[in-house]
């Protein structure tokens, strides 16, 4: 499974980015849990916000009220809406899935996407 994620870029605080990943397989495959993580310069990774099969979400506290995770079953992709940026968000953020694979055996995976730059700045 290969995942795609778009959406990064430069923004003012106060001001809103969508992000986008996209998951891809040639195989039948189903996403239980998709989830953002982001990783600031010097500090570890950390979950940003989590959603499952059944659309129930988790978000860290620092973001809660700004950001909303949704996601596309049919399209395999998950959207992270942020708003009310804040410096402190400026980051590289990773989409993380967990799938379930059908083919070639029934198996369960972990897969990250490639990171996208988010940058909050006057």
């Amino acid at each position: 499974v290969q995942l795609q994620a778009s959406g990064g870029g430069l923004v003012q605080p106060g001001g809103s980015l969508r992000l986008s990943c996209a998951a891809s397989s040639g195989r039948r495959f189903r996403i239980n849990v998709m989830g953002w993580y982001r990783q600031a310069p010097g500090k570890q990774r950390e979950l940003v916000a989590s959603i499952r099969t059944d659309e129930s979400t988790n978000y860290a506290d620092s973001v809660k009220g700004r950001f909303t995770l949704s996601r596309d079953n049919a399209k395999n992709t998950g959207y992270l809406q942020m708003n009310g940026l804040k410096p402190e968000d400026t980051a590289v953020y990773y989409c993380n899935a967990d799938v379930l694979e059908y083919t070639p055996t029934l198996r369960r995976r972990e897969y990250w996407g490639q990171g996208t730059l988010v940058t909050v700045s006057s």
